[in-house]
């Protein structure tokens, strides 16, 4: 029969955009994988636990600018070649399976090149197991004791659990044992010795703080991601016999029992979530049946031998592990049977294929169709993950193309805030593989920049806590009254032999009655004893009563003084809280003042510092103008006082002229008039003529230098210069005009006459050429006729 549903608290209502504000970014780390052989070039080296650094090979050292090139790039951890598998699970996976079995999701992935560790990294080697066997060992330390029995918790196909009774459990099992071929592989199998050393982990490993009144059940299952395509590992392909058999190379075959398994599809639950509709789930009870289960999904795993790598992985898989936990209900016995209080959780476990470079692979046909959907799957990752940065950082929103791949569209619920991600970067540090391992980090180097929000806390049930050791608990003085009762007893002291064996045996009942006496003598003691020990008890319980009594007196006085001290230290605190509050605002005023002010001043200091910009240049420009300016009057004032001293010349010059033709005007005259009147001489002839006027004195001439005029006889006349003309006294010209002019006949007055004409123009002609084209000649007398 089932038992009775006992009602629950509702549990409450958590909203999911509670914690949306609370972000933590992808925990990216990187691990460096030894080199295959000591003497190979290294392109990587690890500078702390936080840091690497890319060294430019040989054949790629020159780059575009000529110079050595060197990177570092920063991650959340460095493990170096020799860190052990059990450091690396300690600091990324631990924290994510004690969030597993405290209902949080998790999703934890392995990227790289292909030969770089990825495969070691999640799975591990013959005597050092990978992540998945430590979290497997973990989950099953934590939960062993509280795992409920198989079958009480059923999967369904929407991404759910259904829970089941005890009895209905049991049917289930019976039915499942009573199957020729059980699909659920028992605990009692024996261990395949092909991963009998991957999961023998020595250190013990258990998550803290795990909810005592729930049970626990652990279901895994195993997919693949191949050209883009899901498969299910743990399908089991029935046989048929009428439809035809196909190997891997998709064609026909005879006599065989391979039957090509079927794609699965991605849907969506009543949640949000997504998840392969029709994948395989199995209950497992211990970490040997769970290994047992990945192993056999491992073996259907597509690996193919390429010119890099000699099992490389041609497909992205990934193991869940999904945590199904119930609480008990009031009794502590029994679990809960209500589907809503189930609490669902699930860490996957993602190894990617690798990225590689057909150049180098050398692949073709089918490898090279392989490469190219697993370079696509990881560049739409990529693509994922740059666009997620994008809008978180810049505000954008824009759409993040998860249905591009398979593979990001099943695990976007992780980055939208479903669960951690983690990352473990696997790099190998040989010189060949320099450019795939700069693209990896440059990759990384986006991905830990994403963030991620955190995951919402379990609900809490309601139930009291500690239900499922309440009736332990209750058995505890039972069992002491016994043990009471059995110390009383032996301290009595031992009866003899009964037994009469003849009639006439007078021996064993008076030894039987002096031993009933003794023990009735020592009971009457010992209940004496006990009536005095009760006496002195009660006395000291009632004086330990008084006492009490009066420590709880004392105790309440001095908790109703403590009342009234933290009744005003509460008043206080409100007033204190008020006062607080107005400060706060007031600082906030004040804040908000201080920041406008800040900014008048930063724009009066931006407008002052504009207008003494301006003033200087306008000053600048002022001294350049003021420059030109003095230059330009310095140059004006040379040109006129250059021009005024040429016109000054220039105007004495012709004064001196005049004055020097009035001058001579006079004297010619003066010496016309004060000539003596003497009678006419004969006419002379021209020689006598030419030989008087060569005696004859003549005047200085008007110009610098020594003028000569040719009179109309051939004669030539003198002149002196102006200056010296004008030095003389008017008494020395008279007399040395006196004295230069002998008496002449009356024929030679005409002669004269014409001589004073010539010299005239003659002044006036020298004067013209000196004072410039612009003096005009004076109008020339009338030459008389003889």
């Amino acid at each position: 029969m089932k038992p009775a549903r006992t009602k629950t608290p509702r549990k409450p209502v958590v909203k999911k955009g509670s914690q949306t504000n609370l972000k933590d970014p992808v925990g990216v780390y990187c691990r460096v994988r030894p080199l295959s052989f000591p003497d190979q070039e290294c392109c990587i080296e690890v500078i702390n636990n936080t840091t690497v650094q890319l060294h430019t090979p040989e054949g790629y050292r020159l780059n575009r600018n000529g110079d050595y090139k060197e990177i570092q790039y920063s991650f959340k951890r460095v493990f170096g070649p020799h860190t052990t598998q059990k450091e690396l699970f300690d600091v990324v996976a631990n924290p994510l399976v004690d969030d597993l079995i405290h209902g949080k999701n998790g999703l934890l992935f392995t990227y790289g090149v292909t030969g770089s560790g990825k495969t070691h990294t999640m799975t591990g080697s013959l005597g050092a197991g990978g992540l998945l066997p430590r979290c497997l060992d973990m989950i099953f330390n934590s939960i062993g004791s509280f795992q409920a029995k198989r079958y009480v918790f059923k999967s369904n196909d929407r991404n759910s659990m259904d829970i089941q009774c005890e009895v209905d459990a049991l049917l289930e099992r019976q039915r499942r044992e009573a199957m020729p071929n059980p699909k659920t592989p028992s605990g009692k199998r024996q261990i395949d010795p092909e991963f009998a050393d991957m999961i023998n982990v020595q250190e013990f490993c258990k998550a803290e703080e795990v909810d005592e009144d729930s049970v626990y059940g652990v279901f895994v299952s195993y997919i693949e991601i191949y050209n883009n395509y899901i498969y299910d590992l743990l399908e089991e392909v029935t046989f048929d016999p009428i439809k035809p058999k196909w190997n891997s190379c998709s064609t026909p075959m005879r006599n065989a029992d391979f039957v090509p398994p079927q794609s699965k599809v991605l849907r969506e639950d009543k949640n949000h979530n997504m998840y392969v509709a029709g994948c395989t789930e199995v209950e497992v009870k211990s970490i040997e049946e769970a290994f047992d289960v990945f192993w056999r999904g491992q073996k259907k795993r597509r690996i193919a031998n390429t010119h890099l790598n000699r099992e490389s992985s041609r497909s992205h898989s990934v193991f869940n592990i999904k945590l199904v936990q119930a609480p008990l209900d009031a009794t502590g016995d029994n679990v809960l049977q209500e589907k809503e209080q189930i609490t669902i959780s699930q860490l996957s476990l993602v190894d990617l294929a690798g990225s590689e470079r057909t150049n180098r692979t050398k692949a073709e046909g089918n490898r090279l169709r392989e490469a190219g959907n697993i370079n696509q799957s990881l560049m739409t990752l990529r693509t994922c993950m740059e666009v997620l940065r994008e809008n978180q950082m810049y505000g954008t929103n824009k759409m993040v193309p998860y249905r591009d791949s398979k593979l990001t569209h099943l695990f976007k619920n992780y980055f939208d805030g479903e669960g951690k991600v983690r990352m473990i970067v696997c790099v190998n540090p040989k010189a060949e593989d320099y450019e795939e391992s700069l693209q990896v980090m440059r990759f990384a180097e986006v991905t830990q920049e994403v963030e991620v929000a955190r995951p919402a806390d379990k609900a809490i049930c309601g139930l009291t806590p500690g239900r499922r050791y309440r009736n332990h608990a209750r058995a505890g003085p039972v069992g002491d009254e016994l043990l009471v009762t059995e110390v009383v007893l032996q301290s009595f002291p031992p009866l003899p032999s009964c037994e009469i064996l003849d009639i006439n045996d007078e021996q064993t009942l008076p030894r039987l009655i002096e031993a009933l006496e003794k023990r009735h003598l020592l009971r009457q003691t010992m209940i004496d004893e006990f009536n005095k020990q009760s006496v002195t008890f009660k006395a000291m319980l009632q004086e330990f009563d008084s006492g009490a009594l009066n420590k709880e007196n004392y105790i309440q006085g001095k908790l109703n003084e403590k009342e009234k001290v933290i009744s005003g230290q509460k008043l206080e605190i409100e007033r204190l809280e008020k006062k607080n509050k107005t400060l706060e605002y007031k600082i906030e005023i004040l804040e908000k003042t201080t920041t406008i002010f800040e900014e008048d001043k930063r724009s009066l200091q931006h407008e002052l510092e504009a207008q003494n910009q301006k003033l200087q240049r306008q000053f600048s420009d002022k001294r350049r103008l003021e420059a030109r300016l003095q230059d330009m009057v310095t140059e004006t004032t040379m040109k006129w006082e250059k021009e005024c001293e040429r016109r000054v010349a220039a105007k004495q010059l012709e004064m001196q002229n005049k004055l020097w033709v009035k001058d001579e005007k006079l004297k010619q005259l003066k010496a016309i008039v004060t000539e003596p009147k003497t009678e006419k001489p004969e006419r002379p002839s021209r020689e006598r003529d030419r030989e008087k006027a060569t005696q004859r004195s003549v005047s200085p001439s008007p110009v610098p230098g020594d003028v000569y005029k040719t009179r109309g006889g051939g004669q030539s006349v003198q002149f002196t210069d102006i200056e010296t003309l004008k030095q003389e006294s008017p008494t020395s010209r008279k007399r040395r005009s006196s004295s230069a002019a002998p008496a002449q006949p009356d024929g030679a007055e005409s002669e004269w006459t014409d001589v004073e004409t010539r010299c005239s123009m003659a002044v006036e002609m020298r004067a013209g050429s000196q004072l410039g084209p612009g003096y005009q000649h004076h109008a020339q007398p009338k030459r008389k006729k003889p």
